[in-house]
């Protein structure tokens, strides 16, 4: 490419994320955006979450410290796929009517109930296959892919298609929930199954968790049977470590240390303190500082290891839709996530 018209100090002049110039040719990192909560449990909006990132991306400012001109790396993100809305939210209200009846009692093998519950697993199998063709489709183009969701539920079929580019890799996951219950509600592809489900792809031989501070015995069971495969940093004993006076440094080390060569990030921001985000579908008390998360992912990468992708879900708009504040940290913590995958793979400037 050549040099671009472009002033990553001014106002942002185009349509894409942070206002950036690069379409998914050009650009090296291409954000694929899934705008899906039909599983949700508690609270939803987070099918609105890649709209609002993208909007409240246009007020970051572009300097990095860590890369010399961060902007020139080329990022982008895919239009929002308007299929995937729709279906969305025909599912959502199918599952909406799942959930009430569940709540009354109903028995899981009524008839209504079998063909609702199979129908949403359908809808959601279709939005993992598409992810998993959309990551492909650029995987093999050369660029790193990465999600921006939409609940948790949404980068199974990412995983997938890194499986199968990169062989064997690990995750370090950030949440405030394990996310290994197995079909939870009945839905297959719950957003609270992800880890669950992300366990059965052969090539993940590690799962690292960290904030982890709200989860049931048979997920805590699940942990404790891994065989090391899981490890999970619980929030309350991470912080009696702090409290005791533990070095913050040395306790990232400890939990980097536990990361395959290749890694990929799985960022539930519900993982932070919930004041960063306090309309995500199910917060929780306690959590991280949005720079203690990414001090650990920073020293995952300067260890050497090669950060192959990520994830950040759960974003939810409020109910005033000037209440910008959650899509504002999503759209941060975004830019930085991207900026240290650059780092991570030595991306150089394309303009």
């Amino acid at each position: 490419m050549t040099e671009l018209a472009f002033d990553p100090n001014g106002l942002a002049s185009t349509d894409n994320i942070f206002g950036l110039p690069f379409t998914a040719e050009q650009a090296q990192i291409v954000l694929i955006p899934v705008p899906w909560e039909v599983t949700v449990s508690y609270r939803a909006g987070t099918a609105a979450g890649p709209a609002a990132i993208l909007q409240a991306s246009r007020q970051v400012d572009l300097f990095e410290p860590l890369l010399t001109d961060a902007w020139k790396i080329g990022l982008t993100m895919l239009d929002l796929p308007e299929q995937l809305l729709l279906m969305n939210e025909l599912a959502r209200g199918k599952a909406e009517a799942y959930i009430s009846m569940l709540e009354q009692g109903a028995d899981m093998q009524d008839e209504d109930m079998a063909r609702l519950l199979k129908e949403i697993d359908q809808a959601c199998q279709s939005m993992n296959s598409w992810v998993e063709e959309t990551a492909t489709h650029w995987l093999e183009k050369g660029k790193i892919a990465c999600l921006v969701g939409g609940d948790h539920s949404t980068p199974l079929g990412l995983l997938k298609a890194l499986a199968k580019k990169h062989g064997d890799f690990g995750i370090l996951h950030f949440d405030a929930h394990a996310d290994l219950r197995d079909a939870y509600e009945g839905f297959e592809f719950s957003h609270a199954s992800i880890m669950f489900n992300a366990l059965k792809i052969k090539e993940l031989k590690k799962l690292v968790q960290v904030g982890i501070r709200d989860y049931c015995q048979e997920e805590y069971e699940l942990i404790a049977g891994s065989n090391g495969r899981v490890t999970a940093y619980f929030d309350r004993d991470l912080k009696a470590r702090l409290y005791s006076g533990e070095n913050y440094s040395e306790i990232c080390q400890m939990v980097v240390n536990h990361l395959p060569e290749k890694f990929y990030v799985s960022f539930d921001v519900d993982g932070l303190d919930p004041k960063l985000c306090p309309n995500t579908g199910t917060p929780v008390p306690g959590g991280l500082e949005l720079e203690q998360a990414l001090y650990m992912v920073r020293m995952a990468v300067q260890s050497g290891r090669k950060m192959i992708g990520f994830d950040v879900n759960e974003v939810a708009p409020g109910a005033d839709q000037d209440d910008e504040w959650d899509a504002n940290v999503g759209a941060r913590l975004l830019y930085r996530l991207a900026n240290l995958t650059a780092l991570s793979n030595n991306l150089k400037p394309i303009v």
